[in-house]
């Protein structure tokens, strides 16, 4: 059974919640083909929009990996001792029915969430906008990382803002 994203950002989309897709994804939206397993998400961490976006994954047939509650990510405290003991990045979502729909959202702001949305770019996919990290907000979380996954995508980000200056590719 394939994941198609679309599903995820439509739902957010009506909920109205606001997030920025960040990862493997976002690098793919920005124009680079490559392997992703799944879609890394930066929410506002804000309550109500918190809520919002919780509803909607839920909705849409997510569940949480861990033995704990989607209600559970939207206790700013639980989030922090997530973040701070237990060393936790990433809230990670799937669906029972489809093992292949997949989706971390971060605990905490790598970057301040209002810098992250402010300059995220709009993009179509397919006819649901969906706000992306911008490529340097993308290269400083993946230099964050450090994996060599990230280190390859930091070279192909780079490349794309060079051809984009050079006016060889149109604007993210």
């Amino acid at each position: 059974m394939a994941f198609n994203p679309r599903e995820i950002f439509a739902a957010l989309d009506k909920a109205q919640a606001c997030y920025v897709v960040v990862g493997g994804l976002a690098v793919i939206l920005h124009g680079h083909l490559r392997a992703t397993r799944d879609i890394d998400l930066v929410i506002g961490l804000e309550p109500s929009n918190c809520q919002k976006a919780l509803q909607a994954l839920e909705a849409a047939g997510l569940r949480p990996r861990l033995p704990v509650t989607m209600q559970d990510f939207a206790d700013p405290d639980k989030r922090r001792d997530w973040h701070d003991n237990r060393h936790m990045l990433v809230f990670q979502l799937w669906d029972p029915k489809n093992a292949l729909r997949s989706i971390d959202i971060f605990v905490h702001e790598p970057i301040d969430f209002g810098l992250l949305w402010r300059d995220a770019v709009i993009k179509d996919y397919d006819g649901v906008p969906v706000r992306v990290a911008c490529i340097p907000h993308l290269i400083e979380m993946k230099s964050m990382a450090n994996r060599p996954q990230d280190r390859a995508d930091i070279e192909q980000l780079r490349a794309i803002q060079q051809e984009i200056a050079a006016g060889i590719k149109a604007s993210p």
